[in-house]
């Protein structure tokens, strides 16, 4: 439910930016409803990935200092407050609105960052070496439905308010066409993502210490036994070998980022958060942008045959179609697959797919244009969503979690989150310009000319191409436990502390 929330919150965002444009940014007398200026527009839709890579960073590395469980509370309390504040306004000039949603969006993100290692890390730490891949895979199979949820929630709080508030289309009536009350609406959507996050906090806080944290780090195989008999229902002894404390001190005789850590697992950490990197700037610079993509093509009506609640409910329909056909399959083909095909396997496939499809996007993209042919632009969109799923956007989550050591897990399990909302970064502040007509009398008000929806398409299918090749870096974690894959059993013969070992 933790990872259901940040989708949610992470991408309604960009369902409401041209509501907030309509309503706050609405020149008078002008031909065209109003959005957001590019500097408002990118700081709306990117403070919340800047406070996400913060919050990766920190969080994870306080779960490795203070443990799982104790942080896992913080980050969630931190989310429903900040959905809460991002509904609310310390004044009511564009400007303070916009300060007050960055803000609290910030703090939003941070929490949110927290739940990418912890959650990883936790799932990894209580699964069998069998089905561990599609366990961890099926937690973040849940963004898939938090981006459903953030559709649905736009179409019924707009259809709603649409059929209360009846309005002209902005051609009509360029004032009328945005109802007052359509203010109301946008900080309904983004105060909701409060709901989740409440609801599982009862639940977060019951959850007790992973036993491999309590037993390699915390070094307390007792209480490590404890929790697991509780969990799994059937008594756990600690066992007392001889090798134990060998086994606990050889895999504490190096930090993070020495020289023994960066022989062991330097490359793995390379290749882990570069191919994160690279794989989000593709993703989110889709992601994020999807309606401007479904305008260009003429998959949503023009903005002025609208007013805007039908606007907003045609853009939610649209993501929730999306996310429908290709982003939610793709996520649960990983969850069934992972454990037999591998990761390395499902990643190398996703990043070859998504490159082929960029390309096919982008080297005909008159063609996609051409009314006629704008339901096959959307269904190879959809199916480079598709493979982005049954592929690196699940695969860079998971392997993270599986290949350190349980000391510095939670950390570098943040270390590649955070290169990823990096490169989410890029790709959402870099798209709003990238995408823009190369003819400066053709873009958006306020854009300098970008290099062009088609040269975009390109770039990122380049993106993929370095992700496939870098995936090579990446050990296969399937079928074997987290201290083998870790080393952190080395030099030790059959030695199995406090059970540890074999779940």
């Amino acid at each position: 439910m933790g990872f259901f929330t940040d989708a949610y919150d992470l991408f309604c965002i960009s369902l409401v930016t041209k509501l907030l444009g309509r309503i706050y940014y609405q020149v008078e007398g002008s031909p065209k409803p109003g959005i957001l200026p590019p500097n408002v527009a990118a700081a709306v839709n990117g403070v919340a990935l800047c406070g996400t890579l913060a919050g990766q960073l920190f969080f994870g590395w306080l779960g490795d200092k203070l443990g799982r469980k104790r942080v896992f509370g913080i980050t969630l309390l931190l989310m429903m407050i900040s959905s809460i504040g991002s509904g609310l306004s310390f004044g009511s000039s564009p400007k303070t609105v916009m300060a007050t949603l960055c803000f609290f969006r910030f703090w939003l993100g941070f929490g949110i960052g927290g739940d990418y290692p912890l959650s990883a890390t936790i799932m990894a730490e209580y699964s069998n070496k069998k089905t561990r891949g599609a366990f961890i895979a099926a937690v973040f199979a849940m963004q898939g439905f938090g981006i459903l949820a953030g559709g649905v929630v736009a179409m019924a709080v707009s259809a709603t308010f649409g059929a209360v508030y009846k309005a002209p289309a902005y051609s009509v009536d360029p004032v009328g066409s945005t109802v007052p009350q359509a203010d109301y609406v946008w900080r309904i959507i983004l105060m909701l993502g409060a709901l989740p996050a409440a609801l599982t906090y009862y639940w977060r806080m019951k959850m007790p210490e992973t036993p491999r944290y309590t037993a390699l780090v915390a070094k307390n195989a007792e209480k490590a036994s404890r929790d697991m008999s509780k969990v799994m229902g059937i008594e756990v002894q600690a066992q007392k070998e001889v090798g134990e404390e060998k086994v606990i001190n050889k895999s504490n005789s190096f930090g993070l980022l020495s020289e023994e850590f960066l022989r062991r697992h330097g490359l793995h950490l390379l290749g882990t958060a570069s191919t994160w990197f690279l794989l989000d700037i593709a993703y989110y610079s889709q992601n994020l942008f999807q309606k401007d993509i479904f305008s260009a093509v003429g998959w949503l009506p023009k903005a002025t045959t609208m007013n805007a609640m039908e606007e907003l409910f045609k853009i939610a329909r649209a993501q929730f179609l999306i996310a429908l056909c290709g982003t939610v399959p793709g996520y649960w083909f990983t969850v069934f697959l992972i454990d037999h095909i591998g990761r390395f396997t499902i990643q190398l496939i996703g990043f070859f797919f998504m490159t082929v499809f960029m390309f096919v996007l982008a080297i005909p993209y008159h063609h996609w244009t051409l009314k006629e042919n704008n339901i096959g632009f959307v269904v190879i969109y959809g199916l480079t969503f598709f493979f982005a799923n049954f592929g690196p956007n699940s695969t860079t989550f998971i392997v993270p979690a599986e290949i350190f050591p349980a000391r510095f897990r939670s950390t570098c399990h943040g270390i590649s989150a955070a290169a990823g909302k990096a490169g989410a970064i890029i790709g959402a502040f870099g798209f709003l310009y990238a995408a823009q007509n190369q003819d400066k009398s053709k873009v958006d008000p306020g854009y300098p000319a970008g290099i062009g929806m088609k040269n975009s398409l390109m770039v990122l299918g380049m993106m993929n191409v370095l992700g496939f090749l870098l995936t090579f870096l990446v050990p296969e974690p399937k079928g074997r436990s987290l201290e083998e894959i870790s080393g952190e059993n080395e030099e030790v013969d059959q030695a199995h502390p406090t059970g540890v070992e074999t779940v």
